[in-house]
């Protein structure tokens, strides 16, 4: 499964830096000097597979520069290159991954794709994305719709990603609105 770690942004100077919008939790590692990755439209849509051209980038340079990560990339030596690679998903293979060492802390790639059932024994649906807001959430897909799920251990006291399994606890109301007090 590919995971997304960063989207290419803007050309940055004329020696083709681009500045990269940053979506995993190790920058430094995941874009350090020699990594490669994978550059395409999102993984996560059916025409996913990065296009010729493009895939994979070896990381030349990479910096920081008030707040944001620069990042060079071999062979993209001028702006006009850098700005050819404007909105690019970049990602790499989970299995590239190293294993957490919390056993609390979960990749998104690991929790998509879980059955969901209540901690009395119901079946509810299947994880289908995590929202990173304020909270957060599990997208649980249901008969009938969508729900959300906050992912905090109240209402989510056990995932077994080798399982397949992720048990809530829902408050009422969480899963049927007119069960709300």
């Amino acid at each position: 499964m590919r995971v997304i770690v960063g989207r290419v942004g803007r050309p940055h100077g004329i020696r083709g830096d681009v500045v990269i919008g940053v979506r995993t939790d190790e920058p430094d590692l995941r874009f350090a000097v020699g990594a490669l990755l994978d550059a395409g439209p999102n993984p996560e849509t059916p025409d996913g597979d990065p296009p010729a051209g493009h895939a994979p980038l070896r990381v030349a340079a990479m910096r920081w520069h008030s707040g944001q990560l620069l990042v060079a990339f071999a062979g993209v030596t001028d702006r006009t290159a850098a700005g050819e690679l404007t909105g690019r998903w970049l990602s790499v293979d989970s299995g590239q991954l190293p294993a957490t060492s919390d056993p609390d802390e979960f990749r998104d790639h690991e929790l998509i794709g879980l059955s969901v059932r209540t901690s009395a024994g119901e079946d509810v649906g299947v994880v289908t994305d995590v929202l990173h807001h304020g909270q957060d959430l599990l997208v649980v897909r249901r008969p009938g719709g969508e729900t959300l799920v906050p992912f905090v251990k109240a209402i989510v006291p056990e995932v077994d990603v080798a399982a397949g399994l992720l048990v809530i606890d829902p408050p009422p109301g969480l899963l049927d609105p007119a069960q709300a007090q």
